[in-house]
């Protein structure tokens, strides 16, 4: 399973991707808008979108990729690495 993560911390991107590791996902995560984000995300299972920590315009492009992708959407409003551990688990619960 392959996972985007768009917001959160820019320290915690290695704690991002050892989380999403022991779930055995791929995880690609963007704290920060570079470019455009269709080109990087590839055709990932899910789009996390961290919203207490991105701005409207990222939240705005992820939105649209996930469709156009036909991926699923999931918005959390913390970003702590428990959260993320949570909603990795809801993920294989619901597959």
């Amino acid at each position: 399973m392959s996972v985007v993560i768009v917001g959160g911390h820019d320290r915690r991107v290695c704690q991002y991707k050892k989380i999403c590791k022991a779930h055995q996902c791929k995880a690609k995560v963007f704290t920060k808008k570079a470019g455009s984000l269709g080109n990087q995300i590839g055709r990932p299972d899910a789009i996390i979108i961290f919203t207490n920590t991105v701005s409207h315009q990222m939240v705005k492009s992820a939105v649209t990729e996930a469709e156009r992708k036909n991926a699923n959407i999931i918005r959390c409003h913390t970003s702590s690495g428990s959260a993320l551990h949570e909603i990795l688990e809801n993920i294989k619960i619901n597959q």
